[in-house]
């Protein structure tokens, strides 16, 4: 199986990548920036034929994105909608301005360039094809200092859904991951700081997750016997948020 996933240069689409190629996948690691990066997991990647994806989600460049990879896989079975921003715009202080470009960036990232690459992708899927979007507990619980954030989670979860049933009869399955805190190179300060302890203290486990933890839950929506768990949302957040 050939699977795209995006904003998989680092974190959380890193191992993803790795979860997917040690399940005997071939994977296109996309970026948006990191090239140098991106290489570097495509190499480390087990097994062959990876290869590395470039395309601004922000830009309407979807189409790009999924053509690369097909050309480069020789086709796409398998999309993870991973690639995200996230960026602190509380309605208080941000200034009118500010908030329609939070709002704007958010949905275009967070939403739109899902949506695209989904339409992009399932015109190359037969039987058997995935697509498995990686949404935010945050769509549930609320962020109240990124709202937009929490808004387009809730939409990319809401889209999922409605693509497990309009994909079904194509024998497509569409499932989500919602995590929660998640440890990545992008919060090692935070983490280290005054914050870290009630971060961790969110999940009566008294710790944040791991990328790995992610990615083995999108690695077994993957599997062909998960296919009855099209439409389902997978929580992982160490029980920080019940619903």
């Amino acid at each position: 199986m050939r699977a795209l996933v995006t904003g998989a240069s680092r974190g959380i689409g890193a191992a993803i990548a790795h979860a997917l190629a040690n399940n005997g996948h071939q994977v296109a690691v996309h970026y948006r920036s990191g090239a140098a990066e991106a290489t570097e997991v495509a190499k480390s990647l087990a097994g062959d034929g990876h290869a590395t994806v470039h395309g601004d989600l922000g830009a309407n460049q979807a189409e790009q994105i999924v053509a690369e990879t097909v050309e480069k896989l020789g086709g796409l079975d398998i999309l993870v909608n991973n690639a995200g921003i996230y960026f602190l715009h509380q309605i208080a202080t941000t200034s009118f301005e500010e908030w329609q470009d939070a709002w704007r960036r958010n949905l275009e990232v967070n939403l739109i360039g899902p949506a695209e690459l989904a339409w992009h992708a399932v015109r190359h899927m037969t039987d058997g094809g995935r697509i498995i979007n990686i949404g935010s507990r945050g769509a549930y619980r609320g962020e109240p200092d990124a709202p937009a954030y929490g808004a387009a989670k809730a939409g990319l979860h809401a889209m999922t859904q409605s693509l497990a049933q309009s994909l079904a009869p194509q024998g497509i399955a569409v499932a989500g991951v919602a995590p929660g805190f998640v440890r990545t190179e992008m919060v090692t300060d935070l983490m280290a700081g005054a914050e870290g302890d009630a971060i961790r203290a969110q999940s009566p486990f008294n710790r944040v997750a791991e990328p790995e933890e992610v990615a083995a839950a999108v690695a077994w929506l993957a599997q062909p016997e998960a296919v009855w768990a099209s439409g389902t949302i997978i929580d992982v957040n160490g029980a920080s948020y019940l619903r």
